[in-house]
């Protein structure tokens, strides 16, 4: 099993222990939430998602190509959202860069838009667009990775 596929059979069991051992120790990820990640941060971002999803979160993965030091797949995140209790089904693509057969560059992308439509209902639907609104979800996501990262250090 290619390096890609361990990590998303690892997420689709909630597994962030084997999750964290396939990023490089210099990891770098980014989303529409989460930008700028390195380093420790990168796992501890995945412990904490699986964490409070309580097993309540299913993740399915397809289309993964590794070929060297480049690969590519498919997820999908069905979960509740907490803060509303709304069910999202987010569909994201993942593009890898390789470096000593761990995950070195890591950038997931999907529709800010279409997740907050689906999180948090009209006020998504009308703010999820904006560029207000990415900032503000990336800044209390940011938050919340520091207060996690201070209570696991």
């Amino acid at each position: 099993m290619n390096t890609i596929e361990t990590f998303y059979t690892a997420f689709s069991k909630g597994d962030w222990q084997t999750m964290a051992g396939c990023y490089h120790p210099d990891a770098e990820f980014t989303d529409e939430v989460f930008v700028g990640l390195k380093g420790k941060e990168v796992p501890a971002m995945w412990q904490m998602l699986i964490e409070r999803s309580g097993g309540n979160m299913e993740i399915t993965h397809s289309h993964v190509q590794e070929t060297g030091e480049r690969g590519s797949a498919d997820w999908v995140a069905v979960y509740v959202f907490s803060a509303t209790g709304r069910r999202v089904i987010n569909r994201i693509h993942a593009e890898f860069e390789l470096k000593d057969g761990k995950i070195y560059r890591h950038r997931d992308s999907f529709s800010l838009h279409k997740w907050a439509s689906q999180a948090m209902g009209f006020k998504g639907k009308l703010l999820g667009g904006t560029s207000f609104f990415r900032k503000k979800v990336q800044k209390t996501a940011r938050e919340g990775l520091n207060r996690y990262l201070s209570r696991n250090n």
